[in-house]
């Protein structure tokens, strides 16, 4: 019998916002229970672990192997997931063993104490450009392939991101909002490049990316919100997450270098992989607004205009502002 998960309040919060969440946080014991009855899976040292939308627990397989049980509530970010997972096949990405539907899955055991977050910065950017090869596909016919894409994503950025900016009352200068803007129309529909598109992990930072457990130098990727377009739009996290780590002496600098290491490690475009920052940015700094979150305004807001040229004069500066949460 299965004790009880007594899960953390930033997971219920997140879950609570849906009525398929909400269901999800009833029934979370039982799910947890009969995936492990179903599975013949015995929990294991560690863990468990808990993100923003999901709970992950160390278990042992029938044949003694190691894996992790992973239970996520329904959200349409992670809908997309097991799929992905499928089409990767270990390839640059955790290993999907097996699922039951999209938001139960048995997943490869990783590292969890060796994120390439804790590789010095510089260090990360041939490791991730190298997973961004291995992960890049063209695009997947089919209900396979049946991914959101990042030209759909651009213009409907197009509509809603100056409705946002002024009902928020105009948060921060016309010229970044136009800058945005500009990148929508020309990558996002009248030069966007079909031909070009692939299967992205939109949420490849060095949070998502571990070690495996059987080699300790090799990194894969987790947690996916997969996506088809550009595959430069994919730079973007790895530009926001460590900005305390930046140079001391001139962070706006090696933020922009970064940015051009990072596409080039690739095999990317830099200027394309700065625009979709520019612009992801800007999208994000409009939803932390929204939700109240300034600290988080702030930061993207820092990145978004560094990266766009010219940082806006009233923000921190950027060994200031606050880490993501």
């Amino acid at each position: 019998m299965n004790a009880d998960v007594d899960l953390p309040p930033g997971l219920r919060r997140g879950a609570a916002g849906s009525a398929a969440g909400r269901e999800w946080l009833r029934g979370f014991n039982n799910l947890h229970a009969e995936a492990m009855l179903d599975w013949k899976l015995r929990a294991a040292p560690g863990g468990p672990w808990f993100g923003q939308t999901a709970a992950v627990f160390p278990v042992l397989a029938p044949d003694g192997s190691s894996a992790v049980l992973k239970l996520t509530f329904p959200h349409p970010e992670a809908d997309g997931e097991s799929r992905a997972l499928r089409l990767w096949d270990g390839r640059g990405a955790v290993r999907l063993l097996a699922e039951r539907g999209p938001f139960v899955l048995l997943l490869e055991h990783l590292d969890a104490g060796r994120p390439l977050s804790a590789v010095a910065l510089d260090d990360t950017i041939d490791v991730w450009g190298g997973l961004v090869r291995q992960l890049r596909r063209p695009q997947v016919p089919g209900p396979a392939g049946s991914f959101e894409k990042v030209s759909a994503l651009a213009e409907e950025w197009t509509d809603t991101l100056p409705a946002r900016w002024l009902e928020l009352g105009k948060p921060f200068p016309t010229w970044l909002m136009e800058c945005a803007l500009e990148v929508c129309q020309l990558r996002g529909s009248v030069g966007r490049r079909e031909d070009r598109d692939v299967l992205l992990h939109s949420d490849l930072h060095d949070g998502n990316i571990l070690a495996r457990l059987d080699s300790p130098e090799s990194f894969v990727a987790i947690d996916p919100k997969p996506l088809i377009g550009d595959p430069e739009f994919a730079v973007a996290p790895m530009l926001w997450n460590r900005i305390a780590d930046l140079s001391a002496a001139d962070a706006g600098r090696h933020l922009r270098r970064r940015c051009v290491d990072l596409a080039e490690a690739a095999g990317l475009d830099p200027d394309t992989a700065r625009d979709w920052a520019v612009a992801r940015e800007v999208d994000n700094a409009l939803d932390y607004l929204q939700h109240r979150a300034t600290g988080d305004a702030v930061r993207s807001l820092w990145v978004a205009s560094t990266l766009a040229g010219s940082t806006l004069p009233d923000l921190p500066a950027a060994h200031a502002l606050p880490a993501p949460a």
